[in-house]
């Protein structure tokens, strides 16, 4: 099995310097596993606990990130049963309805809710035993016709839904940034997103997250104002294939 720990070391050592440099609260990482089998992210899970048992931190944040709603919701059984304590899982990729039923009782946090529609079927399908689940409002803050998410304008009234639905939790925003040859190119954007985040939480308590950044530009996000980042390759190496 490949050794993951030095990929996870370097991440987790960029996020820390990056927040440093920037004055800013570590932000948290979802570690994005698509593509990824189960026994590898087990291995990245006991690998993350383990560094934080040595450096004698409280490790609350192993957090798993999935595409897709079926590939998600297989692989979380085989992890946290394998796991002492199950890790947290976030829904990153585009949500279809017809999927919310699935998503809503696998998931932890949705954060790619992008329509009223979305948020509708994944509040009726939560199950009440499991507690609010945590949702972001995903934004298409480059106006990228190739992203999914609402546009900046229509943030306001989604959030304002999303809140409105005792079984789902608004706990913030997210965005899939433009790729970019210099990071430092993406800095528009992501100031922008945090101009947005400002705004939902002064509106809304419990507002508390911005998912931006991901392998490439995770630095220049937490400068802007970042309190999670997604990151994968950096992490996992080259997807695989799961059947």
């Amino acid at each position: 099995m490949t050794d993951r720990t030095p990929r996870l070391n370097e991440v987790l050592d960029r996020i820390a310097r990056a927040a440093v440099r920037a004055g800013r609260p570590v932000p948290g990482l979802v570690a994005v596993s698509k593509r990824h089998d189960a026994a590898a992210v087990v291995e990245v899970a006991r690998q993350w606990r383990e560094r934080c048992a040595r450096m004698d931190m409280a490790c609350t944040g192993v957090a798993f990130g999935e595409n897709y709603v079926r590939e998600g919701a297989a692989k979380r059984v085989e992890v946290d049963a394998a796991l002492p304590v199950p890790a947290t899982w976030h829904l990153i990729g585009h949500l279809q309805r017809n999927k919310a039923r699935e998503a809503a009782s696998a998931f932890d946090w949705v954060q790619s809710v992008d329509r009223v529609a979305i948020a509708e079927a994944l509040a009726r399908h939560r199950p009440a035993a499991a507690g609010p689940l945590q949702v972001l409002v995903q934004v298409n803050i480059d106006a990228d016709a190739g992203k999914d998410g609402c546009a900046p304008g229509d943030v306001d009234a989604l959030c304002d839904a999303v809140a409105a639905m005792p079984a789902l939790a608004l706990r913030g925003l997210m965005a899939i940034g433009r790729a970019h040859d210099d990071p430092a190119d993406a800095r528009p954007a992501l100031r922008a997103m945090r101009v947005l985040f400002e705004g939902v939480q002064s509106r809304h308590r419990g507002v508390d997250t911005l998912s931006m950044g991901m392998s490439d530009d995770l630095e220049v996000a937490i400068e802007e104002g970042a309190t999670l980042v997604r990151v994968g390759t950096a992490i996992f190496g080259a997807r695989e294939v799961i059947p």
